[in-house]
């Protein structure tokens, strides 16, 4: 009878060994086949399509932006020596919190702005600035923001060579509080050599029939001065009998004979 109750006794024991080691095994499966799950969102295609241009220096920013600062020179006679020594001023080259997060190149202000807004450390903490989809609206919305402000008024009355001017101009007409803004566009357009791009155009020809879009505060006296020619001349191309012309309006500077 002792022989049979050990005999039993080894069995049991020998079952809930062997029980215990085939749940462990399984355990151990089922959790190596558990996925993991990343936080981290599926990269779409307009993510791609979205994506901001590298900037790695002070040069391959003025690289990517040349052709922009240049074109909008072309459509606002605003030089674009002055367009890319404020981006790269303004931006950090690029690097910017505003530039990066807010595709801001220019350090502008919401003011009446009712777009997308970023809120940033500036004069006072968290002022609202403009927030853009693509740095190409930034620089558009910077000639508009010089052409369309009446205190801007007095830099389009200056020659388009002038860099020194518009960067003088600018600070008097209270674009930025730092006394020393001036000096630092001008250093950063001689260190650069901008001023060269405001001997170019997109395309267009010297030859070529250049126009005018007429802006407020403009007269023919200061649009003469700015392109450097007579006000007879720009009476003669358009056939003006009297002084007055009117915002909006479509003026040939030079023709393209």
């Amino acid at each position: 009878m002792k022989q049979l109750l050990a005999l039993i006794l080894v069995l049991i024991c020998f079952s809930c060994g062997s029980k215990r080691k085939i749940i462990t095994k399984k355990d151990r499966n089922e959790e190596t086949e558990v996925p993991v799950k990343s936080d981290a969102p599926d990269r779409t295609i307009e993510d791609v399509k979205s994506d901001r241009p590298v900037i790695t220096s002070t040069e391959s920013y003025i690289e990517t932006f040349k052709d922009i600062a240049i074109s909008e020179m072309e459509l606002y006679s605003i030089p674009a020596s002055i367009t890319l020594a404020q981006g790269i001023l303004e931006s950090g080259s690029g690097k910017g919190r505003l530039a990066v997060k807010a595709n801001n190149h220019f350090g502008i202000k919401c003011h009446d702005w009712t777009g997308a807004r970023i809120y940033h450390d500036d004069d006072r903490s968290q002022e609202c600035f403009r927030k853009y989809k693509n740095p190409s609206q930034s620089f558009r919305d910077h000639s508009e923001f010089l052409a369309k402000r009446k205190r801007y008024s007095k830099l389009f009355n200056l020659s388009m060579k002038d860099y020194k001017g518009w960067a003088r101009e600018l600070r008097r007409a209270g674009y930025a509080t730092d006394k020393r803004y001036p000096q630092k566009l001008i250093s950063l357009i001689e260190r650069y050599d901008l001023d060269k791009y405001d001997r170019k155009s997109a395309g267009i020809s010297a030859a070529a029939k250049r126009e005018h879009i007429v802006m407020a505060g403009d007269t023919l006296y200061s649009i003469s001065k700015r392109y450097g020619v007579s006000v007879e001349q720009i009476k003669s191309l358009n056939k003006l009998s009297g002084n007055d012309i009117d915002i909006g309006q479509v003026l040939i500077i030079s023709s393209a004979e």
